[in-house]
This record gives C-alpha cells, sequence and structure tokens, in this order.
C-alpha cells in the first residue's frame, strides 16, 4: 500500500487536469438552464469510472437528475463499499465576491479555488482516484460499488425512490461518503452526526399592488416590516426557537457526553478571526461546538421584497418573502417540524396580511457509531496517513439522504470527509487545499484495506 504515495507523485498533474475539467462543467442543480450540463456532468463521471477500472457504470434516470451507477465486483464472497457522492453543485451567486471566475478553477496558495472544489466535486473525485490506484496495482481487496447522484444540494428528492427501486443492486456492507469536514490534517477527525433539516419559503401578501409609501404608509400593513417583525418573534432573548412543540423530540445529550465532545480541540478566537467576527452567538448555556453539533438552530437564508435597485422608489411592497432554515438533531422529524412552524408562523400575522408557507426540502438527522467495524477501519486508515487517532465529531450540516440509506438500504454510512470549515462551501471562493485532496486519495485505500481485515 506504500505505492499510492508513489503513485499519486507521478500522476498528480493529471489527476488535477482531470478534476479541472469535471470541475468547468457549472452542474448546478437548482437551475433548470443547466440542465444539459448535468447531463454532460454524469456522462464526465461515467467515463471516469470506467477509466479507472470499473467494470460496469450505467447513468440511470429518476424523476430528476439521473444517479451514476458503477461496481467493480471481484468477489461475491468478500464485503461490498458503495461509494456515495453528488456531482451538483450550489449556485455561484454573488458573482462579484468571486476572485476568480467559480467555474475556472485555479490553485492559490496551495488550495483549488472553485465551486464544487470541495463539496463534492474534489472529494467525489478522491473516490475515483483512490479506486483508480487500487485497480491499477491490483489491490482491490472487497468489491466496489458507486451511486453518484445530482441532486444533493436540492434535498435529493428523487433518491430515496430510486434506492428502493433498485435496493438489490445496491446491496452492500456499508456506505462511504466523502462530503463532510475534519477539523484539520493535523488534528484529524471522523464526522459522527449530522444535523437534519426543515427549508422553508414564505409568503407575506398585504395590499393587491405596490403602493406609494407617502400616500399609504403608515395607514396599510406594510409586508417587509410585518415579516421583520414575524421572523423576530421565532426566537427569545436566549436564541431558543419559540415554536410550540419544536423541542418536544429533541433529546438532551448527557453530560458525559458533552463532557467527550469537549475534549476536541477548538480555538475560539480563532474560529472568530477566521470570519471576521468579535463575538460568538447562539442559544443560550451551550459552547460554539455543541451549538452546531448537537442542537437545533433556526435562520434566515434569504429575504427580499419592495425595490432593491439602484436609487430610491419610494414603494410600500405588496408583498415580502424568505427563506428559512432549520437545522434539526437526530429525532426530530422534518415534516413534523414544518406543521409546527406553519401553524405557529400564521398565527403571528396580523389581519391586515396573507401568509403563504411552502416547504422546499428536509431530511433527518443522523448519527454513527462508533463501534461498528467500518468506524474503526476508517480511524485506522486516517491514523496511518496521517499519523494521529481522529476525534470523532458531530457536524452541524446536513447530508439527509444518509437516514434515509439506514432506513431504505438498512447501510450504515462512514462519513469519511476532507474538507475543512474554512473551505467557504456554499459561498463565494469555495476552496480545496491541495494536501487535503492527495491526502484523502491516499486514505480511501486503507479503508478498504483495514474493512476487509476487520469484517
Amino acid at each position: 500500500m506504500e505505492k499510492i504515495k508513489d503513485y499519486i507523485k507521478q500522476n498528480q498533474d493529471r489527476f488535477l487536469k482531470e478534476l479541472f475539467e469535471f470541475i468547468r462543467i457549472p452542474s448546478i442543480s437548482a437551475m433548470e438552464e443547466h440542465n444539459g450540463d448535468m447531463l454532460k456532468t454524469a456522462e464526465f463521471i461515467k467515463g471516469s469510472l470506467l477509466q479507472a477500472g470499473a467494470d460496469k457504470v450505467e447513468i440511470m434516470k429518476t424523476k430528476g437528475h439521473p444517479v451514476v451507477y458503477g461496481e467493480k465486483l471481484i468477489d461475491a464472497s468478500l464485503p461490498t463499499v458503495l461509494v456515495y457522492g453528488h456531482y451538483d453543485v450550489q449556485p455561484v451567486e454573488p458573482l462579484d465576491l468571486w476572485t476568480s471566475p467559480p467555474f475556472e478553477p485555479e490553485v492559490r496558495d496551495g488550495k483549488i479555488y472553485a465551486r464544487g472544489a470541495d463539496d463534492d466535486k474534489g472529494q467525489l473525485f478522491m473516490h475515483v482516484k483512490a479506486f483508480e490506484f487500487m485497480n491499477e496495482t491490483n489491490s482491490l481487496p472487497c468489491n466496489v460499488k458507486f451511486m453518484i447522484e445530482g441532486e444533493e444540494e436540492v434535498g435529493s428528492p428523487s433518491l430515496k425512490e430510486f434506492c428502493k427501486e433498485n435496493k438489490d443492486l445496491l446491496k452492500a456492507d456499508v456506505i462511504l461518503i466523502s462530503d463532510t469536514t475534519m477539523i484539520s490534517l493535523d488534528i484529524p477527525s471522523i464526522t459522527t452526526g449530522l444535523r437534519g433539516l426543515s427549508y422553508l419559503e414564505v409568503e407575506v401578501t398585504g395590499p393587491n399592488r405596490d403602493l406609494h409609501s407617502g400616500l399609504y404608509g403608515g395607514a396599510v400593513a406594510n409586508p417587509i416590516n410585518v415579516l421583520s417583525e414575524m421572523i423576530s418573534s421565532l426566537t427569545d432573548e436566549n436564541n431558543r426557537i419559540t415554536i410550540p412543540g419544536f423541542y418536544d423530540d429533541v433529546i438532551e445529550v448527557s453530560k458525559e457526553e458533552r463532557a467527550e465532545m469537549a475534549k476536541a480541540p477548538f480555538n475560539l478566537e480563532e474560529y472568530q478571526t477566521a470570519i471576521d467576527i468579535k463575538s460568538v452567538a447562539g442559544e443560550a448555556g451551550y459552547s460554539t461546538s455543541e451549538r452546531t453539533g448537537i442542537r437545533p438552530c433556526l435562520d434566515v437564508c434569504g429575504i427580499w421584497g419592495g425595490y432593491t435597485g439602484e436609487g430610491a422608489k419610494t414603494v410600500l411592497p405588496s408583498r415580502a418573502y424568505a427563506k428559512i432554515s432549520m437545522r434539526l438533531v437526530p429525532n426530530q422529524e422534518s415534516p413534523k417540524v414544518d406543521e409546527l412552524f406553519e401553524n405557529y408562523f400564521k398565527s403571528l400575522a396580523p389581519e391586515g396580511v396573507k401568509v403563504k408557507v411552502t416547504s422546499l426540502h428536509g431530511g433527518q438527522g443522523y448519527v454513527s457509531p462508533i463501534d461498528t467495524v467500518a468506524y474503526q477501519a476508517a480511524s485506522k486508515a486516517v491514523e496511518e496517513t496521517l499519523g494521529k487517532k481522529p476525534v470523532p465529531f458531530r457536524s452541524g450540516g446536513s447530508i439527509p439522504i444518509v437516514s434515509d440509506f439506514e432506513e431504505v438500504l438498512g447501510i450504515k454510512s462512514i462519513l469519511l470527509g476532507f474538507g475543512l470549515e474554512s473551505d467557504a462551501i456554499h459561498s463565494p471562493n469555495e476552496n480545496y487545499p491541495l494536501d487535503n485532496f492527495y491526502k484523502g486519495i491516499e486514505t480511501i485505500p486503507y479503508f478498504y484495506k483495514y474493512f476487509v481485515e476487520l469484517k
């Protein structure tokens, strides 16, 4: 297995060239104008997997964007690893905040800058290249399947049904995912928990048209003012969510587990400096790591209405909108939370406006136990390449489909991510350190090795 370092060194220029070709395709699943790019990206992955040694690769239709399925089955008596990833990316706006064009990847200060550099094209491509190495050196120790979707960034609306329809095809012993972060290469970690998600759009409508703010201001309810007050009412002075029943299903983490979590290194000053803030905020009584790892939260992700163009236009708007995200913890169910939110939000509205709430997407949280063979294999693999035993870490992010995998396929997932919190995923100037990319390629074959040995 030591050959992996030499293989990476000999091929790193080619790896980057191929990754950059992958990144250049603007596979934005949220925008219909990129549907052609989505199919082009699926074709790219198909070609990459075949080139890397897969015996069979198909682009399989769903109700939305296709799933790329690939496999290399060497012996039915051996374990099977199912690799999951996604080829779609987030929209790139605001464009003016990018230092370089989002779909023209470039390396600066040892990092790849581009949309998808980390989430998830860079991390997904680690698996393709690790798979290539194992095939080239005849060191693949087990069967491998790939399931690469194109709708993760919009909540994976088609994938659960795809899994139900293809349960036999997707049979495996573990699902291996690199779509998460670690603390750092110096302080490696493995994600053992994800928060769920409830994501909604709200619309507040007042008068039947935009009105002159001088002639009507002060006499008619302004939807933007009303929406602002309604949103403000969703949390209290302790940043605790006020929706009745919201915390009913929240499982309180024990003092003992919180004490274990506190052992993970965390520098509050560096955290604040990295994002240029003077202080943190959040639910009273919890640390920053706990707020993002074991507690739910509510955030406004976008808000608009009225006139936002250049100069002045004095209107009292007819409508105001907001997109609201609620990150959930395991045991909270997004459909139930959606209903609780809608009932409470509508109750906050004065008589002068009408309110519409639309659920956009959601998913359950997930906790991965650390006493499984798969976790032990991942831990040994990381320790092998990074020289330190990784710490278990609960992430504040969400991959809604992971809980569906366990429900539908009956398979546990291992979240072996190599991204960093500083990689600016979903933001302008998304990036991925070259060291993390190469270390991911180096580590993945060791996961296969130890998984088979420990199984």
